[in-house]
């Protein structure tokens, strides 16, 4: 038996037929050490209720319940995982709700409700955790529905999301991060804690809102930093010629010969006010 009285997740994958599907972006972590070292990454679980996208067998998930999380909402689109879920929601009993659906297509802030603790985590597919990610980041209302996410992606998604002015990784998924969140890697995790394991090391990024983020447009912020990266290898006033160019860039006091990877956030925000 294994820590929390629940059987070891090799046994339950066994049982349950488990096995990993690529096109869901699966990849099951089953060290219960590493899955409770996610769970205290989010900080203090007690009276929060604990949003999860893409459990599978549900290693997290009794990671998040054994640390105390007052609820757990657990979205997987896979129904065969389901019967496993249902198992750790029998053995803590109203602590779990199992949602049978596609993160994709989920409202979360109508999830969340009027709950003023609300915390994100998961081992996120990997095909949908950096759409998901801006979605999460671009929601309309700010401060958002969620006190903080702690999320799993590739190393290299997650070196773009912490990524500041001058890295190499920086880009627009930093900007945005940057924008409206403080964001760290909290810690690494080796491609052999996963079943099967993946080509690439993954991260473990802690997030959390600022509470007065510049104010800005995010379409036109998106539309910056979309046109800025998308020559990143020339100066402003070439990528940004759509946009205005060197008038926008000298309207704002940026100097047009600058590339997009020296700005700071608070720069691309004064470009996407001045649009």
């Amino acid at each position: 038996m294994s820590l929390d009285g629940l059987p070891p997740l090799r046994d339950v994958i066994q049982r349950h037929g488990l096995s990993a599907r690529k096109s869901l972006g699966q990849n099951f972590l089953l060290d219960l050490n590493l899955t409770g070292k996610v769970a205290r990454a989010a900080g203090t679980l007690e009276g929060v209720t604990v949003i999860e996208v893409g459990p599978g067998p549900g290693g997290l998930t009794r990671a998040l319940l054994a640390e105390g999380a007052a609820k757990v909402v657990a979205i997987e689109r896979d129904e065969r995982c389901l019967a496993a879920m249902a198992e750790i929601a029998a053995h803590y009993p109203g602590r779990l709700e199992i949602i049978a659906g596609d993160a994709m297509k989920t409202d979360f802030a109508e999830l969340a409700g009027e709950n003023p603790a609300v915390k994100i985590v998961a081992n996120l597919p990997y095909n949908i955790g950096t759409e998901l990610l801006v979605r999460w980041l671009t929601v309309k209302d700010w401060p958002p529905y969620y006190r903080s996410m702690t999320l799993m992606f590739q190393r290299e998604v997650a070196e773009r999301i912490v990524a500041r002015p001058g890295d190499g990784h920086y880009g627009r998924l930093g900007v945005l991060a940057g924008w409206r969140t403080e964001a760290r890697i909290a810690f690494d995790v080796p491609p052999q804690a996963f079943t099967p394991p993946p080509k690439v090391v993954s991260s473990v990024v802690h997030i959390e809102p600022r509470r007065k983020p510049v104010a800005v447009d995010v379409k036109k912020l998106a539309q910056v930093t979309e046109a800025a990266f998308g020559q990143r290898r020339k100066m402003l006033r070439q990528s940004l010629k759509s946009l205005g160019g060197e008038r926008l860039l000298e309207g704002v006091g940026i100097d047009p010969t600058r590339r997009a990877e020296t700005l700071s956030v608070e720069e691309f925000a004064a470009l996407a006010n001045a649009i």
